[in-house]
């Protein structure tokens, strides 16, 4: 019996390893260029919301990986946000506010924190990102859908 238990930790365990490696993959949020023939300076490879759903009143990080091919020195993030095709909000962001500047060639990443009002509403949103840098009109422009869900987590109320 021990035999077969030691087994399976061998076969099994290197593979539930290996799995868990992949699983921020598998979180990711599939996104869209707002161009799909647009030549962006900037490329996107993957977006990541943390939590997903995002939870009304409760702080969620939006996580951009992507590449660029020239040096970009600043710019500005605008993000506007969507409710059933409806556009309820826009904000502007200083690029270096959200990722270290100057971004150098090759890979980098973007993170936005916000903190939605407690008495956002529950649903599906569309949030479009633009960047643009120093005399470049459009670096990147990219769409992604999200969820999100009312107040208090399960996490929360076991806290109290």
């Amino acid at each position: 019996m021990d035999t077969i238990a030691a087994r399976f930790k061998l076969i099994v365990l290197p593979f539930l390893s290996i799995s868990l490696l992949f699983l921020p993959f598998l979180q990711a949020t599939d996104f869209d260029y707002c161009d799909n023939k647009g030549n962006y300076v900037v490329k996107v490879d993957g977006v990541d919301i943390s939590p997903n759903p995002v939870i009304s009143g409760k702080p969620a990080t939006f996580t951009i990986s992507a590449s660029t091919g020239q040096a970009i020195t600043g710019g500005k993030a605008v993000i506007d946000v969507y409710f059933f095709g409806f556009h309820i909000h826009q904000e502007t962001h200083d690029l270096c506010e959200e990722t270290s500047c100057p971004i150098t060639v090759g890979n980098f990443v973007l993170s936005h924190n916000q903190v939605l009002p407690g008495f956002t509403p529950p649903g599906s949103y569309k949030l479009k990102m633009t960047l643009s840098g120093a005399g470049i009109k459009q670096l990147t422009c990219i769409s992604f859908d999200f969820k999100i869900s009312f107040g208090a987590s399960e996490s929360s109320v076991s806290d109290s």
